[in-house]
């Protein structure tokens, strides 16, 4: 069975929760696409990482918002 919402939590440097966006995503691929687009503006929110979740699962993270060197 396919996940049906894809969802990213966020985490400032020390690890801590940061409430962002709260937008669902019907693929994992909407879901990339957005934080790829969004990435600057959470960062001005405090935002250091992401973790992307399917159905409550989680996929992948943290992933760095830190533009690369």
């Amino acid at each position: 069975m396919r996940p049906t919402q894809w969802t990213w939590t966020y985490e400032d440097a020390e690890g801590r929760a940061v409430e962002g966006e709260g937008a669902v995503f019907p693929t994992q691929s909407d879901a990339e696409v957005w934080i790829g687009e969004a990435w600057r503006g959470l960062r001005e929110q405090g935002v250091e990482n992401a973790h992307l979740w399917a159905d409550g699962a989680k996929v992948y993270g943290p992933l760095s918002l830190r533009p690369a060197d």
